[in-house]
């Protein structure tokens, strides 16, 4: 006997792995914060889950106020999900069909691919300008099939980012009716001048969606806690398509409670940027290519021989209680990621890939 048959796009499928972890040592593999989270946040989840047994606020009002009045944004035009991971899925939902196509970067985010084939859609993916995306080539992939581009400004896994007039370049070279999804994950950390994550466009344009998460520098990874700010039409579209509790109580409370500690942020971020100033030069003076990177993380290239490459290292790792991210399902096999984590831990990875530069 043959029980039910899922659609066939649907087998097509490789399901996203995140990061792994060891039974001790440093989990180094998912741009987590290794500072934790806020105090704040921490107080107003313990408060809030005295009371389980009632359903959260189905629309997230307070958490859609406390991001407006955070971001001089109209709460009615913000829409909050399960980590921004959820406002993909949603959007896929609402604006995907069978034979529609999805454009990113060459090494983007594996969720937007992932969000295309659930719909039964195509993810076209531009080549980029040395691990940076390239407008150019993602416009000259648009096709009348074309309805989200998808950019994640900084991206994961390579560090890099756009400066603010290429990603008005790359809306302005786009039809009205193609949506742009400027995914900003990463944005509190950077610290560039030409940098923007877009919420002017986004406020102005009548097809621009930023999305955020409370993931990366809030520390609230575990409570999947997201959100997005776009046009009237494209919140209402998520809103119709979105469950009608799609986020905890506790998860909204805790988000609150985050957004009111900006100390903690601050922090977070100038720790985050000294650690990337001393590890990106010392890996570099053990003989590592280390790209640059905006992020809470870096991108390390191996060397192409045997013993050398990034399976290599990343085993090597492993043997000393250190776990970081490989790259194969991003197509840069012989690269790992790094998360940026505690200084002490930081101190444990310069020592094991000084050791792994001297084996052999």
């Amino acid at each position: 006997m043959t029980g039910p048959k899922p659609l066939s796009n649907i087998l097509e499928i490789t399901p996203y792995k995140g990061g792994q972890k060891l039974d001790h040592g440093w989990k180094l593999s998912s741009n987590e914060n290794p500072l934790g989270c806020s105090p704040a946040a921490r107080a107003a989840l313990a408060q809030t889950a005295e009371h389980l047994e009632m359903y959260p606020d189905g629309g997230a009002v307070k958490l859609r106020d406390a991001i407006g009045k955070k971001y001089g944004i109209d709460p009615d035009r913000i829409v909050c999900g399960a980590g921004s991971d959820e406002i993909f899925q949603l959007l896929g939902r609402a604006y995907l069909s069978p034979g529609d196509e999805i454009i990113q970067s060459q090494h983007g985010f594996l969720v937007y691919r992932l969000v295309a084939q659930q719909s039964g859609a195509k993810c076209v993916s531009a080549p980029e300008n040395e691990l940076r995306a390239d407008v150019d080539a993602m416009l000259e992939r648009v096709t009348d099939k074309t309805k989200i581009v998808f950019l994640a400004n900084p991206n994961n896994p390579t560090g890099s980012y756009i400066p603010y007039d290429e990603v008005k370049r790359l809306h302005n070279g786009l039809r009205d009716d193609i949506l742009l999804v400027l995914d900003g994950a990463y944005a509190e950390y950077v610290q560039k001048n030409d940098y923007a994550a877009g919420m002017e466009l986004a406020g102005e344009a009548p097809n621009v969606l930023v999305t955020r998460t409370f993931s990366k520098i809030h520390g609230l990874a575990g409570l999947r806690i997201g959100w997005a700010y776009g046009p009237e039409s494209v919140i209402d579209a998520i809103h119709r398509v979105r469950g009608p509790f799609n986020t905890t109580s506790v998860a909204q409370a805790a988000a609150i409670g985050a957004l009111s500690d900006d100390m903690f942020v601050t922090g977070s971020v100038e720790h985050n940027n000294s650690e990337l100033d001393r590890m990106k030069p010392a890996l570099e003076d053990m003989g590592f290519k280390v790209y640059p990177s905006v992020g809470n993380f870096l991108l390390i290239e191996f060397e192409d021989r045997d013993g050398k490459r990034a399976p290599d290292a990343d085993q090597f790792l492993r043997q000393r209680g250190i776990v970081i991210r490989d790259m194969n399902a991003y197509g840069l096999p012989n690269c790992l990621r790094l998360s940026i984590g505690t200084t002490k831990a930081n101190d444990e990875v310069l020592e094991a890939f000084d050791a792994f530069s001297k084996a052999g």
